[in-house]
């Protein structure tokens, strides 16, 4: 969790923040009011639909100065969004799970038109069979697509994450658009205390907005025109260099929101005490809040373990990552999604980027809102920790926690298993 704000800045003359109780989409809500957006297009699906509705009864009260679009699709939604964002707005939508696979055509259109947006995604698992629980799929399906992507542990980040969207993707060295993941129900419908800052706080982080040009009436521009390959493939390579330029951008947003709020959104990891840790749990989103847990619990027994949690996934904090991790004996990658055939994506990153002579386990769990406590986190990484200790394996296949018990899982060499549940009989 970024640090809490210092004192200074709750209540007293200023009364620069007040401390509100809201579900998680209820704080991405306020965000997009704070924020000043003028455009928000939207289509209801399960976990999201809080976020628009709220928007929408801050409109009709007239606390919030935008115009909704109601459309007939996801893919509308989004379309409707970006054209306004063309014509020169701050513009916002959000979704999940189905709502997202159905705009993904967009999300390139989007990116590759270099203009900045806001999308927030309340993450949901994506059938079939039907399940409107937590699952990271959605969400990593995005990462190739040229938007950032941040993801929140708590409702506090939900908003404080939304706020430095629009400064970071608005910067001149970044001009992408960006999502701000939360995970469904269990952040989206659950209630926290959040400390919402002023009016005038965030007008002192949002300039005005700034994008690379605006598409309006008597100034004709082509867009969508095809190219030469060799232009095509410099676009591309151009998207990379200000996705990478963008963690400059990304900690000096967070810097100017430590000064107004107290908040540290500096570094594009949270390392929870990592300083002295031989094991480090890896993963993001809101059960890193239970990994913590399991890090005091386990440390208890003497195993000192730490908690490195990514805030941002796309930049990639490749850097920082690396440092977090020197010196640990293992690294435990906790993934709720598949890479079906391979892996958890998030271990396919992370392994990735250290180097060979740190242990990774890579450990799959929680698909389709399956419950993982603290208790379970704690399980895992001592599991993981003695197969490492036992086979002295740098790369350790990938392992399905389910129901208490562990499955390999491919990559390495094939073998048999009885599967622990029939799940379709037809199969």
């Amino acid at each position: 969790m970024a640090s809490m704000a210092k004192p200074g800045h709750v209540g007293g003359e200023a009364e620069k923040t007040a401390v509100i109780p809201l579900r998680g989409n209820e704080a991405v809500a306020y965000a997009a009011k704070l924020a000043r957006v003028q455009v928000v297009a939207a289509y209801p699906i399960t976990p999201q639909t809080i976020i628009v509705e709220k928007i929408d009864e801050l409109i009709s009260k007239g606390e919030m100065d935008a115009e909704m679009i109601y459309v007939e699709s996801e893919h509308s939604a989004l379309s409707a969004a970006y054209g306004a964002a063309i014509g020169g707005v701050r513009a916002f939508t959000a979704t999940s799970s189905h709502g997202l696979a159905y705009m993904y055509e967009v999300l390139w259109w989007t990116a590759a038109s270099r203009m900045p947006l806001v999308m927030a995604l309340v993450t949901r698992a994506i059938g079939p069979p039907w399940n409107i629980h937590v699952e990271h799929a959605d969400l990593m399906s995005t990462r190739d697509t040229g938007w950032l992507i941040a993801m929140a542990e708590n409702n506090q980040e939900a908003l404080d994450l939304t706020l430095l969207m629009f400064r970071i993707t608005e910067d001149p060295r970044v001009y992408l658009p960006g999502i701000v993941g939360l995970d469904g129900f269990i952040l989206s419908h659950t209630v926290e205390p959040v400390e919402v800052p002023s009016q005038e706080l965030v007008d002192e982080l949002l300039p005005a907005r700034r994008q690379p040009y605006v598409i309006e009436p008597g100034k004709p521009i082509a867009m969508g025109n095809i190219m030469p390959d060799e232009i095509f493939e410099q676009h591309r390579m151009d998207m990379h260099v200000s996705q990478r330029a963008s963690i400059e951008a990304i900690r000096e947003a967070g810097k100017a929101y430590l000064e107004l709020t107290g908040r540290d959104y500096t570094s594009l990891v949270e390392c929870y005490k990592c300083s002295d840790a031989d094991y480090l749990v890896v993963g993001v989103g809101s059960w890193m809040g239970d990994a913590k847990i399991a890090a005091d619990m386990l440390r208890e027994k003497n195993v000192k373990t730490g908690v490195l949690r990514l805030r941002w996934i796309r930049p990639f904090p490749w850097d920082e990552l690396r440092k977090a991790a020197e010196g640990a004996s293992v690294v435990v990658v906790m993934d709720r999604s598949i890479s079906f055939g391979h892996a958890g994506p998030l271990y396919l990153e992370v392994a990735s980027s250290l180097t060979q002579d740190i242990p990774v386990v890579g450990v799959v769990a929680g698909v389709g809102g399956v419950d993982i406590s603290y208790e379970d986190i704690a399980r895992i990484t001592k599991h993981a920790i003695k197969t490492v200790e036992d086979t002295g394996t740098k790369r350790i296949p990938v392992l399905w926690y389910h129901k208490g018990s562990f499955y390999p899982m491919p990559p390495g060499p094939l073998r048999q298993r009885e599967p622990p549940i029939t799940a379709n009989p037809l199969l």
